[in-house]
């Protein structure tokens, strides 16, 4: 079959960048389909296409993957307008190559909800399949977080939502939260599978190099926030806990954050103006490649977002399955089917949300368990990842759905 994957934050994992539909798209061409991935310029992701861009696109194979990448950059740093202009521009390019390009299958996933629109063409106007994967609830979570305030917008976004699960012959969640949220709108419950984000544990399992940036000493316990340093993200939980570490006098513990953001020029002046150098390090993004190599020298992976109940079952971090795959113990910061996963499987701690003195606390604690101990949380993490989370397993479900088979 020819699928036709809409994804415009499409990465390979040379990129700084999720890498999940590089990895089925590169599963389903080894069992025989064909993928044509239309992507656009993401600021942390790398497509692999390095020709020139002619007519505002460039298409070459990656890995018998053929790509279709667009030339609209995105940033995380750009604000709400030209992020959504910029999404805009995706969609209606994306609708055109929907009705022009011949497709067995439609498969658009998320983010933002604008991407269901080539879906949601093919499907009216070539009568194509269509299937949509949903890694956020729109506009649920940016109204639950008060990004998006404009009441005809809101409207505009819940009719959207409306037509694209109406649209959708079947539809994937990324969490237990997503799923239940797209039943919502009478789709029968064989048409909707609940398929998270997965482990790579083949990338994880080979030896690497471990490393750290040279502000950060081998004998320092090291806690790893991988990802973006955006308002959904709520990184000043961290500050607020290294504040309460400084007056405490604790000593040894840093908190490494990697990754770009629109909050983290603000992050970064906060740690400065506190005098949190000693406990706060920040990062560029690196690619997943190497990645692996800072996972390994690391102690602790913080799974951290602002506490926003739409958050507590409503996500399925990139960063947590890494961790995992890593055999890291996890400290996150929220309630809901996350935590209850770290806390039932004994590979780490969860704290209340937004409660800094805990914060601080459980980074003591963890820093003070016996090196022994904290390797036997990162196994029972790594057996999570093996057991439950494996990218190889997960493909079989998320083919099975894709195709209707």
């Amino acid at each position: 079959m020819k699928i036709l994957y809409f994804h415009q934050h499409f990465s390979t994992p040379d990129g700084a960048a999720g890498t999940r539909s590089y990895e089925m798209a590169s599963r389903l061409v080894s069992n025989g389909h064909q993928v044509l991935m239309v992507c656009g310029s993401y600021g942390n992701g790398i497509t692999g296409l390095t020709g020139p861009f002619r007519g505002g696109k460039r298409r070459g194979w990656v890995e018998g993957i053929e790509v279709i990448e667009f030339n609209l950059a995105y940033s995380n740093r750009d604000g709400v307008l030209r992020r959504a202009w910029t999404f805009v521009k995706f969609a209606i390019r994306s609708m055109r190559l929907a009705i022009s390009e011949k497709s067995d299958i439609v498969f658009a996933t998320t983010t933002p909800l604008t991407a269901a629109l080539p879906g949601i063409a093919a499907k009216w106007i070539r009568r194509r399949p269509f299937v949509f994967e949903v890694r956020d609830l729109w506009p649920e979570l940016p109204k639950a977080m008060g990004v998006i305030t404009n009441k005809p917008v809101l409207w505009a976004l819940g009719m959207l939502e409306w037509l694209a699960y109406k649209s959708a012959d079947r539809i994937i969640g990324l969490s237990p939260g997503i799923a239940d949220g797209t039943a919502r709108f009478g789709k029968a419950p064989r048409a909707i599978a609940m398929i998270p984000n997965g482990c790579d544990v083949r990338l994880f399992q080979d030896p690497v190099e471990p490393w750290r940036p040279a502000e950060i000493s081998g004998d320092d316990f090291l806690a790893v926030f991988t990802g973006t340093h955006g308002i959904a993200n709520g990184l000043d939980a961290i500050i607020d806990a290294a504040t309460i570490l400084k007056k405490r006098g604790a000593t040894g513990i840093k908190a490494l954050l990697i990754g770009d953001g629109k909050e983290k020029r603000q992050l970064i002046e906060r740690v400065r103006v506190e005098r949190l150098e000693e406990y706060i390090v920040f990062h560029n993004p690196v690619p997943k490649t190497q990645l692996t190599g800072l996972l390994a020298s690391a102690d602790l992976g913080l799974q951290i977002l602002a506490n926003v109940p739409a958050f507590y079952y409503g996500t399925s971090p990139n960063k947590f399955f890494d961790y995992l795959a890593a055999g890291l113990p996890i400290l996150t910061n929220y309630p809901g089917w996350i935590a209850d996963m770290v806390e039932d499987n004994q590979c780490g701690m969860a704290i209340p949300a937004a409660n800094p003195e805990l914060f601080a606390t459980a980074l003591i604690n963890m820093a003070n368990k016996s090196e022994i101990d904290r390797a036997a949380m990162g196994e029972r993490a790594k057996k999570l990842a093996h057991v439950q989370f494996n990218r190889d397993h997960l493909f079989v479900k998320f083919s099975n759905h894709l195709l209707g088979s």
